[in-house]
């Protein structure tokens, strides 16, 4: 079972992949209008403002937008993004965390945290690969997902290990 929240973030680090060397006129520091911090290389607040539209919904579906998003990423992720993506050179560990928490008022009732760092082209095939995880944007591997919903506690992804720079 694949979660909407699941395509939305999939859709908002991809929004990071396209635009997350975006230059903002708070690209000295602090967070702008949707909650973006370019400088810091992290987004918080409702979900709303990931896909840069303050409209109440998220790439127009209203369910989650109350829901408040935390997304971290690291310098890699910006210079793997600024030059293609399968240049170890730019690219190796390279990652985003996003932390997603609808316990809110107003919010989906849903939480789940994901891990997802660069391994190339190869996918599963990458040296960088570690097993449990799952392949996402062609170049990219889901470390870790977890979270809670309705129907309680799900994990679709836990690789060994899935902490970052353990390439």
């Amino acid at each position: 079972m694949i979660h909407i929240r699941k395509a939305m973030l999939g859709i908002g680090a991809s929004a990071l992949l396209l635009g997350g060397m975006a230059t903002t006129a708070f690209a000295a520091g602090g967070f702008n209008e949707f909650g973006y911090n370019y400088s810091a290389r992290i987004f918080s607040g409702p979900a709303d403002g990931v896909d840069k539209v303050l409209d109440g919904t998220v790439w127009g579906d209203p369910t989650y937008a109350n829901d408040h998003l935390v997304m971290k990423w690291n310098a890699q992720w910006d210079n793997c993004n600024a030059n293609g993506y399968d240049d170890p050179t730019y690219c190796l560990g390279a990652w985003v965390d996003n932390e997603w928490n609808g316990n809110v008022p107003g919010g989906s009732g849903t939480t789940e945290h994901d891990k997802i760092i660069w391994v190339g082209s190869q996918g599963e095939n990458s040296p960088y690969w570690k097993a449990g995880g799952y392949s996402i944007w062609g170049n990219y591997e889901v470390l870790m997902q977890q979270g809670t919903d309705a129907s309680g506690h799900y994990s679709y992804a836990h690789a060994v290990p899935n902490g970052y720079g353990t390439h």
